[in-house]
């Protein structure tokens, strides 16, 4: 692809955006009484970048992003709440400089990622929070973003980067955090139907009535799928329910359930792609997947002073995992079963006192400690028939960690932000098929300092940089000093830094150009089809790039966004077996990205809007030796019409000009391709109380 052409395309559709919700004295969009709109990090003198309307409740608190001197990335509950799609990793998608993988395999559909790391699943580097929890499996990966549908979103932070010192564990490029809909009266639901036999609806309400707050979400959907034996139905429970006597003190518990169940497809060869994309294998017709998730969370948060705030959770996670499998026509069908039990709490305390000398003084320390028990099983079977036994691994981990960071503003153009993070790993691991039992590398004591600056020489711009370490260890198997191995590895260390500037003159118009490099010592790569759960070395790498970032609102009848990124990763220095691969590119990672929107409220009632995300292409493995796979162009059309305040009907066109878009990937023989979906119409109707 082009990605001049791509650029002219994208100028051409005037960068069109997600719709925003319109909104009336009358149907006001329920939030959080305690919700502002724009804190300080979204306001002319912050650096972050927001697609859509955002609500920010308690910005200043303990572990909040407000301090954060990096790219901070949100997106709106209004764009949030207006999505259709399978699965909640697509709406992140949406988001300037985030790359989506698209496996389109039943529960494993999909993830996304950032910073030039792909989203195989052999190197997870976001860690995914939802509302402030903890949310990532055991290997990195993100099931419990399942468990969140749109109409429960109140919106997306993402912060990318390693100089954000609030969490350790899988924070190798920045974090994510889905914050969902906390506190105010109203009645939400939304039914939708459209191609390939989908269904959806949601509903999803609060009541408030004093001291207390109750949130509900009740949300199914259904489909056949674009590909044969490509069918799901997925259901989710969650409620909120909080306690607030007075403005210093709110307490709360969060209780989700989730079931889904999924049929595979599977992947076809790049003649059958080609000939018959929506076909499938008669040797996947016993594949699919079922998957039951829990997350219940207990909150404190207590402001005693405009000075003081304390943050603190505790939370349970539960994942049971049922997969059948069958990759090519000569591999067996497996069966993949994971039980993991993930618990922790997590604390912060921020102190902000008032220096005459100074303009600015805050003060925070926070840690976390996060226990994990997994078993992880694997079976090779004949149509879910099993045959022979080939992992058997029951193993526990605990990673802890403290961190200290401090905002100090000698004057109002000058902020400095020094941090430091400690972390800690403690676990054992047996291997029930032989009884051997072996202890997690002694990492040590993980240190990463950070340090961030920002100056603002003028109104409306702010200059800012940062620089910051993050780390990696091994996932499953691969964090145990597991014979025969008998030296602890060393974690890998990341190491990147950003430099930018934000523009942001008036309210209306925003932009923000970056640059970064991000490098990495004794990279692990996790080998997905070996039986003991194995790693190799990946060696030395270095990811960099540029993203840039434009929001502009035309009046009040039109608003634009675009945000295109380039970015390259490569191995620097491989490990010394696999001398040839200096100087490669890491594979299904693609130099170019762009993403974009326009929005235009035709009138009072009516808005139209269209949105458009490509990418360039990847190569399949390291060895840059299997051809470039995987570029695209898609457009998506929206029509929003409110017919009267309580109800608005909304008509959407997915991939308008049916463009050709697939998964691929290498397995030692052959290309295997996954197509995505053709063009696609749904219609949909939303009311609200």
């Amino acid at each position: 692809m082009s990605f001049r052409l791509t650029l002219l395309s994208t100028a051409a559709l005037l960068l069109a955006a997600p719709a925003l919700a319109e909104t009336t004295a009358s149907a006001p969009p329920p939030a959080a009484p305690s919700a502002v709109a724009e804190d300080a990090a979204n306001t002319r003198d912050g650096v972050s970048f927001t697609v859509g309307e955002v609500l920010i409740t308690a910005a200043g608190a303990a572990g909040s992003a407000k301090s954060l001197l990096t790219s901070v990335d949100r997106l709106g509950g209004d764009v949030a709440q207006a999505a259709n799609v399978d699965y909640a990793w697509e709406l992140i998608g949406k988001m300037p400089g985030v790359l989506v993988t698209d496996f389109n395999q039943g529960t494993t559909s999909g993830k996304f990622s950032f910073r030039g790391f792909n989203g195989e699943g052999e190197i997870n580097a976001v860690k995914l929070l939802i509302d402030g929890v903890p949310s990532n499996g055991n290997d990195g990966n993100m099931p419990y973003l399942d468990m969140v549908f749109p109409l429960d979103i109140a919106g997306v932070e993402v912060v990318r980067g390693a100089s954000d010192p609030r969490y350790g564990l899988h924070a190798i490029a920045g974090s994510a955090n889905i914050l969902t809909r906390v506190g105010g009266t109203y009645l939400d639901a939304k039914v939708l139907a459209g191609a390939y036999a989908t269904y959806d609806g949601q509903v999803s309400a609060g009541y408030e009535r004093g001291d207390v707050s109750q949130n509900y979400l009740v949300a199914y959907r259904q489909a056949d799928g674009y590909r044969d034996h490509a069918a799901l139905d997925r259901l989710s429970l969650a409620g909120k329910w909080f306690y607030q006597p007075n403005a210093a003190l709110r307490a709360g518990l969060i209780a989700r359930y989730y079931k889904g169940n999924a049929d595979e497809p599977g992947y076809l060869t790049q003649a059958q792609a080609t000939a018959a994309p929506r076909s499938t294998n008669a040797y996947n017709r016993t594949d699919g997947d079922k998957r039951t998730m829990g997350q219940y969370s207990l909150h404190l948060d207590w402001t005693p002073t405009a000075a003081l705030s304390w943050s603190n959770s505790l939370y349970l996670n539960t994942l049971r995992d049922d997969r059948y499998v069958k990759y090519s026509a000569g591999a067996s069908q497996q069966r993949r079963y994971a039980n993991e039990d993930h618990w922790g709490a997590m604390t912060a305390l921020r102190y902000e006192p008032q220096i005459a000398a100074l303009s600015r003084l805050v003060f925070e320390v926070g840690g976390d400690v996060q226990r994990q028990d997994n078993i992880s099983l694997r079976y090779n079977t004949l149509e879910r028939v099993v045959t022979t036994q080939t992992r058997d691994q029951k193993f526990s981990l605990t990673v802890g960690g403290i961190y200290v960071q401090s905002v100090i503003e000698p004057t109002p153009w000058l902020t400095l932000t020094p941090a430091w993070r400690i972390d800690w790993v403690d676990g054992r691991f047996l291997n029930r098929m032989n009884g051997k039992s072996s202890p997690v590398n002694d990492y040590g004591a993980i240190q990463q300092p950070k340090f961030s600056l920002a100056l603002r020489p003028a109104e409306g711009v702010t200059v800012y940089g940062n620089w910051g370490k993050s780390f990696q260890i091994g996932v499953g198997s691969g964090a145990y000093l597991i014979p025969p191995r008998t030296t602890d590895l060393d974690p890998s260390t990341n190491e990147g830094w950003e430099a930018g500037v934000r523009y942001a003159p008036t309210d209306a118009f925003t932009a923000r150009l970056a640059v970064w490099r991000q490098t990495a010592t004794g990279e692990l790569k996790r080998k997905l089809n070996d039986p003991g759960g194995d790693f190799d070395n990946l060696g030395a790498t270095k990811r960099e790039g540029v993203d840039l970032q434009v929001d502009a609102k035309l009046g009040s009848r039109l608003a634009i966004w675009g945000a295109a990124a380039w970015q390259r990763a490569r191995i620097k220095t491989p490990d010394p077996a696999t001398p040839n691969l200096v100087g490669n590119r890491i594979d299904h990672v693609p130099e170019r990205m762009i993403s974009g929107g326009v929005d235009f409220r035709v009138f009072q009632r009516l808005t139209l809007s269209t949105a458009i995300s490509g990418q360039s292409a990847y190569e399949l493995t390291i060895s840059n030796d299997h051809g470039r796979f995987g570029d695209y162009l898609s457009v998506d059309l929206d029509a929003a019409y409110r017919v009267s305040p309580r109800l608005e009907l909304r008509f959407q066109i997915k991939n308008l000009t049916d463009a050709a878009r697939e998964y691929v990937w290498w397995d030692g023989a052959q290309t295997l391709h996954s197509p995505g979906e053709g063009r696609a119409a749904y219609v949909s109707a939303r009311v609200r109380y």
